[in-house]
């Protein structure tokens, strides 16, 4: 890979690598959006495994091929980022539990009220609503930091890492999508609300780009945290999806997605871009 050759003292504005990562965020946080959107609702429970399953090969092999070793090479102690690896996970663990962080992708249905309280059961879709439009703003903004680091680093980590993540937003999506649309008037603006949660990836982008100069040696333990971010999502999200009893020949297409996922990542680590 072809480190981005930025300057040691970071002044001014750096249009390339700006611009890099406003591409690469805009990609992840509303092109993930697009992309779900234009999946067939009645369709999106039958393909959804193959993404999860693609999603997860990609998240782990962006960690463990490109992300992990990039941070290494930041000249910092390797006991030190395998530290903060750790940490990382606990911390994700910790954000999950609080419900801070929670990315999962399964969302089950409100029902109406038994009763007839059909002002409660709207009350209870539009507090759903908004939890979901909410804790998807937070983790875009996370997102978005964590793909300006990748950025300010090596360029083409920054595209593995913003491939990454757009690969397990879409069907994120397509559950955030089938939750908003009950609390929305139509499908369309279903997609505009969260559109504009995703865009706050771009947001998240932009700020790191703005803390280069004043986190720059801190820059391998944010490839670390991550790194440890893609495969928390990967083991404690994804793949437990994948684990359900199913019949063996749809097993063995869960695992071929995984693997492509992983190969797809694999190949790109032999390609130097000049």
């Amino acid at each position: 890979m072809q480190s981005l050759p930025i300057p040691t003292h970071f002044s001014g504005i750096h249009p390339m690598l700006l611009l890099s990562i406003f591409l690469g965020t805009l990609l992840a946080g509303v092109g993930s959006v697009w992309l779900a959107a234009w999946v067939n609702p009645r369709e999106s429970s039958r393909f959804a495994p193959d993404m999860l399953g693609f999603a997860a090969g990609a998240l782990l092999s962006t960690a463990c091929l490109h992300l992990l070793p990039e941070a290494l090479t930041g000249g910092v102690e390797p006991k030190r980022i395998c530290i903060a690896l750790l940490m990382g996970l606990l911390i994700f663990f910790v954000l999950d539990k609080v419900e801070l962080w929670h990315h999962g992708h399964e969302h089950h249905p409100v029902h109406a009220n038994p009763h007839g309280q059909a002002g409660q059961a709207d009350g209870r879709v539009m507090a759903g609503v908004w939890a979901v439009l909410v804790g998807d703003s937070v983790h875009c903004f996370g997102d978005g930091l964590l793909i300006a680091a990748a950025f300010i680093a090596d360029m083409q980590l920054g595209a593995l890492a913003s491939l990454a993540i757009l690969t397990h937003e879409v069907p994120h999506h397509l559950g955030d999508l089938a939750v908003v649309r009950r609390g929305a008037n139509g499908r369309q603006r279903a997609v505009a609300k969260v559109a504009l949660a995703g865009a706050v990836t771009v947001l998240g982008g932009l700020v790191g780009y703005a803390l280069v100069e004043p986190l720059k040696p801190l820059l391998p333990y944010f490839l670390a945290a991550a790194a440890s971010s893609f495969v928390y999502v990967a083991l404690a999200d994804l793949i437990p999806q994948l684990q359900k009893h199913v019949a063996p020949r749809t097993s063995a297409r869960h695992i071929c997605w995984l693997l492509l996922g992983v190969a797809v990542v694999a190949v790109a680590t032999t390609i130097d871009v000049d």
